[in-house]
């Protein structure tokens, strides 16, 4: 897939861009509406691929549940191990899709790596998310950044109270959710662990007040987010934080999502998450 093309779709995804505009763009690429519209498939995410770990899997256990949010009712998806006990406890944060079959699946994915999992849906405020993907992120733009920022801070406070939590945090998040993941090492004392997967970087300014261990991936070819490195990486040695930074070489943003063929990078989406699981089981168990 040509990279302009693959350019055009983050910014269509990240920067107000309408979709009549990304078609008309898309199909100056590619010489015509019928080639745009069949390159369009490749682009877009295929939730029929988004289940590597069923939600009847007999190993995991699954829920809906509620919790208090910031002047609203949150809505989250839980996924933990099927045998009774105590476990670490990780908020996975979505993408600016909002939660969707795929981060429901990655939920189990943790779940599966024996942990509490909880992925909480930001949109829970204006009705939870649509299925509607520009409708979806169009609502994620407008959400109260303040506010939301609490409702994810108030998850940990919904994950301690559960019987089934070991009382150690972390997070993991996804584009918009790596951003997240971020704000939250900046405004979680307690946090164990923050793992952010091409992610919006925090200021400078907030980085001493990380405590948690922090571990960073990003696709070598997503240039908009990783001209925010160098700041962040200066502001984290400077503080003396504990971190890990990784950048895989031929990866898009969004490399680690395995509904999105074209963006989608296998090798370096096993290799961060083995990375991924390895920070948790250090930090949670």
């Amino acid at each position: 897939m040509n990279q302009e093309i693959i350019n055009l779709f983050d910014e269509y995804t990240h920067v107000p861009l309408s979709r009549d505009e990304f078609i008309r763009r898309l199909t100056k690429f590619t010489g015509s509406l019928a080639a745009a519209m069949t390159v369009l498939p490749m682009l877009e995410v295929n939730y029929a691929h988004a289940q590597t770990v069923p939600p009847q899997d007999d190993r995991i256990a699954t829920e809906h549940i509620t919790y208090p949010g910031d002047d609203c009712t949150m809505k989250g998806y839980v996924a933990k191990p099927k045998e009774k006990g105590k476990y670490g406890a990780v908020v996975v944060i979505h993408e600016n899709r909002g939660l969707n079959p795929h981060i429901e699946d990655i939920t189990r994915r943790v779940a599966l790596a024996g942990y509490l999992a909880l992925a909480p849906d930001a949109l829970s405020p204006v009705g939870g998310t649509p299925t509607n993907e520009d409708e979806a992120r169009d609502k994620i733009g407008k959400l109260d950044a303040q506010k939301n920022l609490n409702n994810y801070i108030k998850a940990f406070d919904y994950l301690k109270t559960r019987e089934d939590c070991n009382g150690k945090t972390g997070c993991v998040g996804f584009c918009w959710g790596g951003g997240m993941a971020n704000q939250l090492a900046v405004h979680v004392p307690d946090l164990k662990a923050a793992v952010a997967y091409y992610g919006r970087q925090p200021d400078a300014a907030d980085v001493p007040k990380i405590k948690a261990a922090v571990q960073l991936h990003y696709g070598a070819l997503d240039e908009r987010i990783n001209a925010g490195i160098p700041a962040y990486e200066e502001a984290l040695k400077k503080a003396g934080t504990q971190y890990e930074l990784y950048i895989y070489e031929g990866a898009n943003h969004a490399f680690n999502n395995d509904t999105a063929p074209t963006r989608y990078n296998a090798a370096a989406a096993k290799l961060a998450w083995e990375r991924t699981l390895k920070l948790f089981g250090e930090t949670l168990r």
